[in-house]
């Protein structure tokens, strides 16, 4: 399954489904599968600490998934390009929701890459690209697509992903349960 051009190895995908089977969702649309989200549990200490992609997801093998932990993270999301703007992508992180939901977690938390910074980084830093999107000023398309599905931005966390659109910046969203209960 491509994620934003990036191939995931059939090992890796083998990886997630062995570590944690619940939390790997696919879409398929006539027996063909037209999007994907892989999700792992973490722990951040302090809530909102500074990561990479490749920290937080083991490297993407998902080693690092912890069944204790308090947080769902939401390593990538994908959907062909044929299939995009019918609802999938939003099936997805409602069905991710769904998890976090039932697994009485506190929150899904992802970094979303800043999509097309890169034609905006001469004019704003990306503290000021993610501030705009968020206000609708500009439209990222994932980033908008984010706080469409009711996530809130934290931050913008830099170094995230080697990726030249978004000049390695990634927005620290977060989803919070309202249905967590402290056991």
């Amino acid at each position: 399954m491509a994620v934003y051009g990036m191939i995931w190895p059939s090992s890796f995908l083998q990886s997630h489904i062995n570590i944690f089977p619940i939390g790997q969702f696919c879409a398929e649309v006539n027996g063909r599968i037209v999007g994907s989200a892989s999700s792992l549990m973490v722990s951040l200490k302090p809530d909102y600490a500074e990561h990479t992609w490749y920290d937080i997801t083991g490297q993407g093998l998902f080693i690092n998934h912890n069944p204790n932990a308090d947080s769902l993270y939401g390593a990538d999301i994908s959907v062909h390009p044929e299939f995009r703007r019918k609802g999938i992508a939003t099936m997805l992180y409602n069905v991710r929701k769904g998890l976090c939901v039932r697994l009485n977690l506190r929150r899904v938390i992802a970094g979303g890459r800043l999509y097309n910074y890169n034609k905006y980084a001469k004019i704003m830093s990306p503290k000021q690209y993610v501030k705009k999107a968020e206000n609708g000023e500009l439209k990222d398309p994932v980033i908008s697509f984010q706080l469409k599905n009711d996530f809130k931005l934290i931050k913008v966390l830099p170094n995230y992903l080697y990726d030249k659109r978004s000049l390695n910046y990634a927005a620290f969203i977060e989803w919070s349960n309202p249905a967590y209960r402290v056991l």
